[in-house]
């Protein structure tokens, strides 16, 4: 037999709707976890005329220049770089990061996620400053740490105040370089080849040796050599010499840590608009036609190899050891 529907009450029809109440908002929260796909497209760039080509104006600096006194000022990514999250929690030191790529990755990693802890050249201090506060402003803990890398003894402090203002390391990025141009080998002083050398070559390894009993497995390593390492100019002698020893160590010891679980890697640049051209390690009618001779015609700028920095630090690139990054416009190797 059928039975004649029962009439609604009050108490059901609360209870009904209490009911479909739960189930909207269980399906509110279900959707909002969910994710979105992007809503703007990405903006699709030549990259032959994304930034300035040559002629540039002459202009020197007194070693080591400052970014903030260039003409066209550098482009560090300090309004670009967009970051999600590939670093979070993780605590980098960097060696150079007043300017040119130090500071790209140390703004990066600060968008990504890292505490960041910056060395520079006491001279350096208002770039540096600026990159403090970008680091800041990302919401990220930052040390600024001055000094010359041309002493063992503060190389060593360098790395105990990072690991002590940090809470830990595991990134560290050597990318302070110094670049004088000679043009001939006669110009060139046993003091200034010694700086050259001690800037370059013997402060990377002060600076591993100091940091490797704290890194973790999954720490990373990271060098900066350059184009000059394959390809030398004739009036960069000393310089070039101490690119292919840092294209030479990121291989060994890469070799050497592999077991360890600590990743060894190199950014190897073309021309990039930096304060090295400016303060010394160019001459001013090279300056003047900087980048020009590239495919694309012009210098790079230290926020197109910013990506290329977090890359080799992320957990994601963890079978990446050994291995040298180059970004030269088209001309340079590797």
């Amino acid at each position: 037999m059928n039975e004649e529907p029962r009439p609604l009450t009050r108490r059901h029809l609360i209870a009904g709707l209490g009911a479909a109440g739960i189930a909207a908002a269980a399906s509110r929260t279900f959707g909002a976890e969910a994710p979105k796909e992007p809503t703007t497209p990405t903006k699709i760039e030549d990259p032959a005329k994304k930034h300035p080509k040559p002629p540039f104006k002459g202009q020197e600096q007194p070693w080591p220049g400052l970014a903030s006194k260039m003409d066209p000022r550098p482009d560090h990514g300090e309004k670009s770089y967009k970051g999600s999250g590939r670093l979070l929690g993780r605590k980098a030191l960097i060696t150079g990061g007043d300017s040119g790529m130090g500071r790209a990755a140390a703004i990066a990693y600060a968008r990504e996620g890292a505490d960041v802890a910056i060395n520079y050249f006491p001279s350096e201090e208002p770039d540096a400053q600026e990159v403090i506060a970008l680091i800041k402003e990302a919401g990220r803990k930052a040390l600024a740490i001055p000094g010359d890398l041309r002493d063992e003894a503060f190389c060593q402090k360098l790395v105990a105040d990072a690991l002590k203002g940090l809470g830990g390391l595991d990134i560290v990025v050597c990318n302070a370089g110094r670049q004088q141009q000679h043009q001939s080998i006669l110009d060139l002083s046993s003091e200034d080849f010694d700086a050259t050398m001690k800037t370059n070559i013997y402060a990377p390894f002060w600076i591993i040796k100091a940091a490797l009993p704290h890194l973790p497995p999954g720490a990373a390593i990271i060098g900066t050599t350059s184009e000059q390492a394959y390809d030398p100019s004739p009036d960069l002698y000393d310089y070039a010499q101490t690119k292919a020893a840092t294209m030479n160590y990121v291989k060994s010891l890469a070799k050497q840590l592999a077991p360890k679980g600590i990743r060894v890697n190199g950014v190897a640049p073309g021309p990039v608009w930096t304060p090295l051209q400016v303060s010394g390690g160019a001459t001013q009618e090279k300056l003047m036609k900087f980048g020009g001779q590239t495919p694309m015609g012009r210098p790079g700028q230290p926020a197109e190899l910013a990506s290329i920095y977090v890359q080799l630090a992320a957990s994601d690139a963890s079978y990446a050891t050994g291995q040298i990054y180059g970004a030269a416009g088209g001309s340079g190797q590797p």
